[in-house]
This record gives C-alpha cells, structure tokens and sequence, in this order.
C-alpha cells in the first residue's frame, strides 16, 4: 500500500466518524443501562487556543445521584451539593440532596496534552433510549469553552460548535 493510498484511506476513516468523536469534550462511554452504576470519564482533547486548561467543571444532570469524584494529582477537587428534585432510596434511607457539580482546578494540561477526569454515579432508572446531558465548562489561563449546549428537538449535536457531552441509556441486561 502506497504512502498516498495510506492517507487517503486515514482520511476517508475520519470524514466517516460522527462529529460527537471529534468533538473535545467527551465522555468515554456514551451509552449505559438504565439505573446502573456509571463511570464517568470525561475526555479533554485540547486546551483553548493554544492555553493550557486549569479547570474542568462538569454539572451533574437531574436524576443522576451518589456522585463520588475521583482525585487528581495536581488538581483541587471540589463539589456542589443540592437537593434532588426527586429523592431516592439507598441502604433503607431517603436521600433527598447531594453532587450537583463536580470541579478540577488548580492544574495546568498544556494545550498539546490529553487528560481524563472522572467520576462515578447512579443513573436514574428511566426508559431506554433517554439522553443525559453532562455540560461542562472548560477554563484555560486564557480563554474558556463551554460544552453545554443542549440540542433543540429536532436537531442533533452535530448542529452546535459545543454540544453537551451525552449518555444514552439502554435496557436493564
């Protein structure tokens, strides 16, 4: 195979990809079971032209509940707690409030580096099919990208410069 048929076939590969995977905040799993347990691992691909990013904010989407963050080395993580518009049951109590918001801040990844923030989470039980949208803000020493648009029905992410991270959630196995 030629070097010319190569980067024609890498080309025609990358042009066939959806426009959520070349989107730069992502989440590696898009889709889950409903009412299961989610690992969260958000992907960030760039910092904001050319600036490192120092902060990862992700708001954590109604129903989505028992949010544990994981820790960064180099990174200070913080939480926002508030109460749940619908409370749920764990381990015989009623659980009314908790993570709203999970933040990584403090650190430097260089524009030319990729890095994962995660964190873990109950997904409501809700009918296969539904989409939850993760909106995150992504801050850099200048310069800041808000993945927070939510498609409006009847269109789709690929119609927004930057669209939500999602988890789709399929049926129980």
């Amino acid at each position: 195979m030629t070097g010319t048929t190569r980067a024609a076939l890498a080309a025609a590969f990358l042009l066939a990809l959806p426009a959520a995977a070349l989107a730069h905040a992502t989440l590696e799993t898009a889709q889950a079971p409903s009412g299961s347990y989610y690992k969260a691992v958000i992907r960030i691909g760039h910092g904001c032209d050319g600036s490192p990013t120092t902060t990862v904010r992700v708001r954590v989407p109604e129903g989505v509940v028992a949010v544990k963050p994981m820790p960064k080395t180099g990174w200070t993580l913080s939480t926002v707690e508030g109460t749940y518009a619908t409370p749920y049951e764990s381990h015989g109590q009623t659980i009314t409030k908790g993570v709203t918001e999970v933040a990584w801040t403090g650190g430097s990844l260089p524009d030319a580096w990729y890095d994962e923030f995660v964190f873990r989470a109950k997904l409501p039980e809700k009918a296969a099919g539904t989409v939850l949208h993760f909106p995150i803000v992504q801050e850099c020493e200048k310069g800041v990208h808000r993945w927070i648009e939510i498609p409006e029905p009847g269109r789709s992410a690929d119609d927004y410069k930057e669209p939500a991270p999602t988890v789709t959630l399929t049926a129980k196995p």
